[in-house]
């Protein structure tokens, strides 16, 4: 026999290689058609039976087509808090004209007939739930596999989308279960109990600068920390010193994701702030036969600790968040940093309405990836250029933070580095030198106190330590430091056995 003029060898082979490129072919899939009857005749039987599986069935979960029809009838009277049985459901379906479509009163009636008990209507409607995300994995299986055999589409683009579908699967389909409070307490408790037992008395990841942990008690598991500032400030340096105290200081696994700078650049920072050699020498490799054993012996520290960095440039949140779960199941970090949020974007099929509205997708995605893996997600941010045309301290404000106002309202903390030097502030209100100070601004504590922690930044290095309040270093540093300035300008004798400094005069004295 011939059709549409293939001969039957051809027809064969096609449908030989249907089958050979679809093993599934032929096969049903997933369903659970009774356990579907039996849900939805105890919805009809039982008045409050909906109120057990309303969040766990949505329509879609059925996967006969009339019995979707009938959840949602049933759920719009749900909404409207009226009555769920065989006639108010019979008449919703009727006013939505569909009655007929589902097999009329008779199915309706017929749907009782199939349960045998209300009482594991959640059990039952978690098994359809399963096979509706099989059907879901089993459909997003073969758009990518439909998609990797397009030879035009490129390959990170099919990447994000297969990360992005199977992403909005677990978003929408994998629920936590309520708890009772006596569970919860237990784990309240025990946080407690292994806080009590630690020196420093922290209940959190420890950033290694004491007044900061004293007033956070350290970074707190599922919290969204955003440190924000102008460029220029500080916002990687601080990063780098946290992460620098957290890896090696207390001996906890760290990730961070850099989309600004290249991870040697960073590992560079990281070693002028452990070896303290100038960053000239550092970059030019000219040092000394000392400074090559002080490099070597320092590097030691940052070779052992369990520091993880990505410089991946204009990372997705979904790319972000596969491998923060990689790098939390395989190496168990316990805090994340990103450097820095404005960088990142939320997909590339361009559906978003402006770049606020991305910014406020990703910040939410941030706080929702805190939560999953219950570890702190700290984020670096800008701020915008109202902070350098307000009069007077120009202390940054929430009101300044770049491009979304859902920045604010997703973070459990926000922290503004303040450098009054960096605005020829050169002396605070009470006349105290402001050089090397950096203020840290609590401006927002969801769970504790504001407030504003002093710390020392040492250019050079750039790097952030615990500030000294008796400013007895800096005081050393400026007299050293102008002590070697007026002693170049002398000329002392080359018999100097009778030199004696009190036969000098200094147009500046140093002293």
């Amino acid at each position: 026999m011939v059709i549409a003029g293939k001969n039957n060898s051809q027809t064969y082979l096609e449908e030989e290689r249907k089958y050979t490129l679809s093993p599934e072919y032929g096969k049903k899939p997933p369903q659970a058609i009774e356990l579907e009857e039996a849900v939805l005749g105890a919805i009809l039987l039982e008045t409050n039976a909906i109120i057990e599986i309303i969040d766990v069935l949505k329509p879609e979960s059925f996967y006969n087509e009339k019995n979707k029809i009938i959840y949602q009838a049933a759920l719009n009277l749900s909404r409207e808090l009226k009555p769920i049985d065989i006639l108010t459901v019979s008449e919703e379906l009727k006013k939505l004209k569909k009655l007929e479509i589902v097999g009329g009163y008779y199915y309706i009636s017929f749907l009782t007939s199939k349960v045998a008990s209300t009482v594991h209507i959640e059990y039952h409607a978690r098994i359809i739930q399963q096979k509706f995300i099989q059907r879901e994995l089993i459909r997003i299986s073969s758009l990518i596999q439909e998609k990797a055999y397009d030879e035009s589409i490129d390959i990170d683009n099919l990447l994000d989308f297969s990360e992005k579908e199977l992403f909005n699967i677990t978003e929408g389909n994998i629920k936590k279960e309520t708890a009772k409070i006596n569970i919860i307490l237990d784990e309240a408790i025990q946080l407690i109990e292994e806080a009590s037992k630690r020196k420093e008395g922290l209940n959190g990841i420890p950033s290694g600068f004491t007044e900061l942990d004293r007033i956070t008690s350290g970074w707190q598991n599922s919290d969204l920390i955003i440190i924000a500032a102008r460029p220029s400030i500080g916002k990687t340096a601080f990063a780098l010193s946290m992460l620098r105290n957290i890896a090696i200081s207390h001996k906890l696994s760290v990730a961070m994701f850099s989309l600004e700078m290249s991870s040697v650049q960073l590992v560079n920072r990281l070693i002028i702030s452990e070896t303290e050699l100038a960053s000239e020498k550092i970059k030019n490799g000219k040092l000394q036969a000392f400074e090559w054993e002080q490099l070597n012996m320092k590097i030691k520290t940052l070779e052992e600790a369990d520091i993880f960095i990505d410089d991946t440039p204009s990372m997705s949140i979904f790319e972000l968040r596969a491998k923060c779960r990689r790098l939390k199941a395989r190496n168990d970090v316990k805090i994340i940093l990103i450097d820095y949020l404005q960088l990142m974007n939320a997909g590339t099929d361009n559906r978003f309405g402006n770049r606020e509205q991305e910014v406020s997708i990703i910040s939410r995605a941030l706080k929702a990836l805190a939560k999953e893996l219950n570890i702190p997600v700290i984020a670096l941010s800008q701020l915008n250029r109202s902070v350098e045309t307000r009069s007077g301290d120009k202390r940054p404000q929430l009101s300044d933070l770049r491009e979304s106002g859902s920045i604010e309202q997703d973070s459990d903390m926000v922290l503004f580095i303040h450098r009054p030097e960096k605005y020829g502030l050169t002396e605070d209100e009470d006349g105290n030198s402001t050089k090397g100070l950096a203020e840290i601004i609590i401006a927002k504590h969801r769970n504790g106190a504001v407030g504003t922690v002093n710390l020392k930044f040492t250019d050079h290095l750039a790097k952030f330590t615990d500030f000294e309040s008796t400013g007895i270093d800096n005081f050393d540093e400026n007299i050293s430091s102008k002590m070697n300035e007026d002693f170049e300008d002398i000329n002392i004798p080359e018999n100097n056995d009778n030199f004696n400094l009190n036969n000098f005069e200094f147009e500046n004295p140093p002293f």
